[in-house]
């Protein structure tokens, strides 16, 4: 009799495994949703396409970021990095890409985005050599910034959206983001073994019934979406290929190689996996790889989701299950619009309190490689100090550099790149080529 028990246990156990896999696979796609389907509707918007255009192009972007994290997720000897990472939309390439369409027509866009990814599936055994330019000073630096400047992106979405909407920072909005805060505190405090890991997840569903209640969910979205959708190749037209528009994009890609490499270190460091050369080009490709069938099927160029990192750190869960189950879910809402328009439903406030806490929690886990650095050191302080003013500062207020020519101010308009650059040129001026312990 005992032995059947254990055989029964031994059955249901994977099932068990495989069911909460799957609800922290639908919370990592939840984090991801709001920022994956920026991307399409900004450069949608931009170029004035019309509805039938915006359906395609957001229901392929959902479908194509999954099978790009399941690009990154699948490890063999050529590429695939194998932490749990979520690809997304790179949203630095919003406005470049709306700028090229506007001057060079849409074709372009997808030529400069197909010859970009074939540039980084080439150079990634060059890129990933240059791993000793991140040591903990430097990629704690970076995500520490990444971190703090996803926080005002989350802070606007708990007013409502837009500071300029009419009804921004009402109490109703406030009330929705503050609940959906206490609720991932309350699981995250009282919370025991898988509730606690589900605690964002639970405080967005929270928040969504509670706005309900209050009448802030508008279903609009799900009524108006299609049952079903097949991906075509090529549903813009003949790509074609500029080559001021294609370096442009190769400038872009090279600013998501670097953010993507802080990622990759990040998650590395929260899951105890050693990143070295060959980790790093095979992460390299897969996203090179990823970026090339974004082309060919008309989305964007796509890269490491940084608010998965604070979703991890937070959950506890280290393995590439619940990673796999988001690609599935990502893949099927890509095929299914209707259902994946229920995730549009999550009102902003509410998205906005869950943003908030997996953004702190980026900055935090940049904070924690921060405390590997020799802090008797005052060149490193100053490094820090400096990276990180030029980070926010420049985020801040991007048009310090408006007199400066375009190429110029595709780099200091970003926070993050401007960070990272100066995190890199300052420590290889002040500390040289040192071992990581040694940074």
């Amino acid at each position: 009799m005992e032995s059947k028990t254990k055989q029964t246990e031994a059955i249901h156990q994977p099932e068990t495994e495989n069911g909460k896999a799957a609800v922290l696979g639908l919370q990592h796609l939840l984090a991801m949703y709001a920022g994956a389907v920026a991307v399409p509707l900004l450069i949608g918007t931009g170029l004035n396409f019309n509805s039938e255009q915006m359906t395609y192009l957001i229901s392929i972007d959902i479908f194509m970021c999954g099978i790009a994290t399941l690009l990154q997720l699948t490890v063999n000897k050529f590429f695939g990095i194998g932490l749990p990472v979520v690809l997304g939309c790179a949203i630095q390439a919003v406005a470049p890409l709306i700028m090229i369409g506007s001057d060079k027509g849409v074709g372009a866009i997808y030529g400069s985005i197909i010859a970009s990814g074939i540039f980084v599936v080439l150079v990634s055994g060059i890129f990933s050599k240059i791993k000793k330019l991140f040591p903990p000073l430097v990629t704690g630096t970076v995500i520490t910034v990444i971190g703090l400047t996803l926080i005002p992106v989350a802070v606007e979405k708990m007013g409502g959206g837009l500071a300029t909407a009419p009804n921004f920072g009402d109490r109703t909005n406030l009330l929705l983001a503050f609940i959906t805060i206490g609720l991932i505190i309350v699981i995250q405090v009282w919370g025991r073994g898988f509730i606690k890991s589900i605690a964002v997840l639970v405080g967005l569903v929270g928040g969504t019934i509670l706005a309900a209640l209050l009448g802030q969910v508008d279903l609009t979205p799900v009524g108006e979406a299609t049952w079903f959708h097949f991906p075509q190749p090529f549903y813009f037209g003949t790509p074609t290929f500029d080559l001021s528009s294609i370096v442009l994009m190769i400038i872009i890609s090279i600013v998501s190689m670097v953010e993507s490499t802080g990622v990759y270190f990040a998650l590395g460091d929260i899951t105890g996996k050693h990143i070295g050369e060959e980790e790093l080009k095979k992460g390299y490709r897969a996203e090179g790889l990823a970026v090339i069938l974004g082309g060919i099927f008309n989305t964007f160029p796509y890269t490491g989701f940084s608010q998965n990192v604070g979703l991890v750190q937070l959950s506890g869960i280290k393995t590439r299950r619940p990673i796999y189950y988001s690609a599935f879910f990502l893949i099927a809402l890509g095929l299914l619009p209707k259902v994946g328009a229920i995730a549009q439903i999550i009102p902003e406030p509410v998205l906005g309190g869950g943003m908030l806490v997996m953004f702190g929690m980026v900055a935090v886990q940049g904070m924690r490689m921060l405390s590997k650095v020799d802090y008797h050191n005052d060149k490193n302080l100053l490094i820090i100090a400096i990276s990180i003013g030029f980070g926010l500062g420049f985020n801040m207020l991007p048009t310090l550099f408006q007199q400066m020519p375009e190429t110029v101010r595709m780099f200091t308009g970003n926070g993050i790149v401007m960070s990272s650059l100066t995190a890199i040129i300052l420590n290889l001026l002040f500390n040289g080529l040192k071992n990581e312990e040694q940074a």
